[in-house]
């Protein structure tokens, strides 16, 4: 079964993505991490996000498409990434969820994709 394992990033998080020192730290955690769903025949399919004031949300009103800059909450946290993996169960995927180079504060989600037959 496929799931996806998002990684939520506060805004301290985001900003220590953009310093030169602790996003090469961070991202050679990522990509340590990323080998590893490869080299155990897991990994599907992921991606890290852009910073949330990059964002634009599309929203439906009255039969019209409003465009809005920004993202589509304001909140501590936002999606900054994920990882679909292919495992057995849920177990699996929180085994392989727990093994991301995880910050303090960061919050990660494990959820089960929808299958389509």
């Amino acid at each position: 079964m496929k799931y996806t394992i998002l990684i939520y990033e506060s805004p301290a998080d985001f900003a220590a993505l953009r310093d030169p020192i602790q996003g090469e730290e961070i991202m050679t955690g990522v990509m340590r991490y990323l080998q590893a769903l490869k080299d155990a025949g897991v990994f599907v399919d992921g991606a890290g996000l852009q910073p949330p004031d990059t964002a634009t949300t599309l929203r439906l009103r009255d039969g019209q498409h409003l465009v809005q800059d920004g993202p589509f909450a304001d909140i501590k946290e936002q999606l900054g990434g994920f990882f679909i993996i292919d495992a057995p169960d849920l177990d699996a995927a929180l085994e392989w969820a727990a093994r991301f180079p995880q910050r303090p504060g960061q919050a990660i989600e494990v959820r089960p994709n929808m299958q389509h037959d």
